[in-house]
């Protein structure tokens, strides 16, 4: 068992306040938000059960929150309504605010409008 090993595992949350295992190690029944998500399940309230740590040199160690499968819950569906309010959030995001026209993708925010109101210049060159 290597040092970094030895540091990142503290099954019992004695060292770390709770329950800790190195990368890749964690045990059944434990999964992050992104296992939870994609099988269809939220953490539903519950606090962090565990955590993983995968140590890195030269700064501190990645960490990833374990939550219970027992305990999480199914993710509610979208209702129409929230749908509704996607795709106006998403029009407003490719809307330039210069011509007022869809751009056709998300308008960058370093530029502020979509490209051909951005540069002009260049537009009636090509």
């Amino acid at each position: 068992m290597s040092l970094s090993f030895a540091k990142c595992f503290d099954p019992n949350g004695a060292r770390h306040g709770i329950p800790t295992f190195p990368w890749r190690c964690a045990p059944d029944g434990y999964a992050t938000l992104r296992q939870l998500r994609a099988r269809g399940l939220r953490p539903g309230g519950q606090p962090i059960q565990a955590q993983v740590l995968r140590p890195r040199y030269r700064r501190g160690p990645l960490i990833a929150y374990l939550y219970r499968l027992d305990q999480a819950k199914q993710v509610r569906p979208m209702t129409p309504g929230k749908w509704a309010a996607l795709a106006k959030a998403n029009l407003a995001r490719r809307t330039c605010p210069a011509c007022r026209r869809d751009a056709g993708y998300v308008i960058p925010t370093s530029l502020g409008m979509c490209v051909p109101c951005a540069y002009p210049e260049e537009q009636r060159a090509a």
